[in-house]
């Protein structure tokens, strides 16, 4: 009975004690800490390779094609991409458009955006062969799912995730057809190879020659069973997107919204501070106003690094990365919103 009585006595220490520290917790400015076992911000989310530019190329009207070599390569799927590291630090995403079963080198292309944020003129003005570059994936967000037939939608640059789906569909005798646009036919890569793959498959449009594609036409009457995919220019895939419900897109900017942002509140818990985000500020601007050494990179929601845990608050996610499980407790600060009023990160 009394060595009883000791068990008894000891644990019921040990619940008080464990119950007061729980208070002291709870009642502390940087609860609850530690949420995060090792920090996700600034983490890469795949391995970094250092691969040699042997090819830089012109391939079409302001399009440059890289051939990036290396040994023993990660294999890949038709739709994957790289994260690109610039020599600038800039990080930019470029879907692979060569062989996947090619180990030793991987190939990209990009259209160089007069008015954008520097990273395609980077790849046109200062990449050169010789130079050796940092890549990271590669990673696949527009995968090529098992269906009777396909239909795709391309716009310009958007055609260079599609190029290795026709290639394999192509291998395996399965039914497709492909709808190219462009501004004028001298502006679309891989045009030629794309034609000589599928024939009367393939309908181009140019829009110095015939305007706009006429989407009602070809997606009026979609087969059963056919997946659609569209990558291309943000008002081409909103189009599809409005016509075909379950579209594969695959964006090259953040999601935006029709009806306009609207501010809210972001509670850094870790460090105790309180940020009002303006309609027009994102989440990741405002946090660097007080914490500047937040890690980022690629600031549109692809690359990973501003990620970070939400432990209250609901999300609006635009990114084209996490998936469903990330979602449920992080975010990417860059390009993701609140849809309440008040968002509490662990920062």
């Amino acid at each position: 009975m009394p060595k009883l009585r000791t068990v008894a006595l000891v644990a019921g220490a040990a619940l008080l004690a464990r119950r007061a520290l729980r208070r002291r917790i709870q009642a502390s400015p940087l609860w609850p800490m530690p949420a995060l076992e090792e920090p996700v911000s600034g983490r890469p989310r795949s391995r970094a390779l250092a691969l040699l530019v042997t090819a830089h190329e012109e391939i079409a009207d302001g399009v440059v094609q890289l051939r990036l070599e290396g040994h023993d390569l990660p294999r890949w799927e038709p739709g994957a991409h790289l994260d690109l590291v610039l020599p600038s630090g800039l990080v930019r995403q470029y879907s692979l458009c060569g062989d996947p079963e090619d180990t030793s080198s991987y190939t990209v292309a990009t259209r160089l955006v007069a008015d954008g944020r520097g990273g395609s003129r980077e790849v046109h003005e200062q990449v050169r062969e010789g130079m050796e570059l940092t890549v990271r994936g590669p990673r696949n967000r527009f995968p090529l799912v098992e269906a009777e037939s396909y239909v795709f939608v391309a716009g310009g640059i958007g055609i260079t995730p599609v190029l290795p789906m026709l290639r394999a569909l192509t291998d395996r005798g399965a039914e497709w057809r492909l709808l190219y646009g462009g501004r004028t036919r001298a502006s679309m890569p891989y045009l030629e190879e794309v034609v000589k793959l599928g024939g009367d498959r393939v309908s181009v449009v140019a829009e110095d020659e015939a305007g706009l594609p006429d989407l009602d036409a070809w997606l009026g009457e979609l087969p059963e069973g056919a997946a659609v995919y569209c990558c291309g220019p943000e008002g081409l895939m909103a189009a599809v997107d409005e016509r075909v419900p379950g579209v594969h897109l695959e964006r090259f900017a953040p999601r935006t919204t029709a009806g306009g942002d609207v501010a809210f509140e972001v509670e850094l818990r870790r460090s105790g501070r309180v940020l009002t985000v303006p309609a027009d500020t994102t989440v990741l601007d405002a946090v660097r106003e007080e914490l500047p050494d937040t890690a980022y990179s690629c600031a549109q929601g692809f690359c990973g690094t501003c990620q970070q845990r939400v432990l209250e608050g609901e999300v609006d996610h635009r990114d084209e990365l996490l998936t469903d499980a990330e979602r449920g407790d992080s975010m990417l600060i860059c390009v993701s919103r609140a849809r309440s009023d008040r968002l509490v990160l662990d920062m």
